[in-house]
């Protein structure tokens, strides 16, 4: 998972994939793998930078066919061909866990944030700034007087 997670700045930490997977071959030489997968991670709130703890717990299911992929193969056909005799999971594996992070996370649903100003937590204190919204036609005027 290293090398996937190094892309996200926002994972801070995480401990090893954990897969229990079963592979039961069905007809038509379909070999389905089933299973669940579970991540602990760490992850920066996307308001005020505050580590936040998950514990991802996921069901996977991939069907993997022996063979060149057809050209005729239907869109809704999610079967993965392969050419060899054994298959190395941990790549679909970590795809589908990388697929499961969540795009952000809070530390809290009223998390403040960061002061846009001084970068003050703004959980933790007022800043004083003043970060009133300013109508972009009149920001011009703003330092007319300094």
């Amino acid at each position: 998972m290293s090398s996937i997670l190094k892309e996200h700045s926002d994972v801070l930490s995480y401990t090893p994939l954990q897969v229990d997977v079963k592979a039961a071959q069905r007809v038509n030489e379909v070999v389905d793998v089933q299973g669940t997968l579970k991540l602990d991670l760490q992850m920066a709130c996307i308001r005020c930078l505050k580590p936040v703890d998950l514990n991802l717990q996921f069901k996977i299911q991939e069907e993997f066919k022996h063979g060149e992929e057809p050209e005729d193969v239907a869109e809704d056909d999610d079967t993965l061909y392969v050419n060899t005799d054994t298959v190395d999971l941990a790549p679909y594996m970590e795809q589908a866990a990388v697929l499961e992070l969540p795009p952000g996370v809070l530390c809290s649903e009223d998390c403040k944030g960061l002061c846009p100003t001084c970068g003050v937590n703004l959980n933790e204190q007022d800043c004083g700034c003043d970060n009133t919204p300013i109508d972009p036609r009149m920001a011009g005027l703003k330092d007319f007087f300094k």
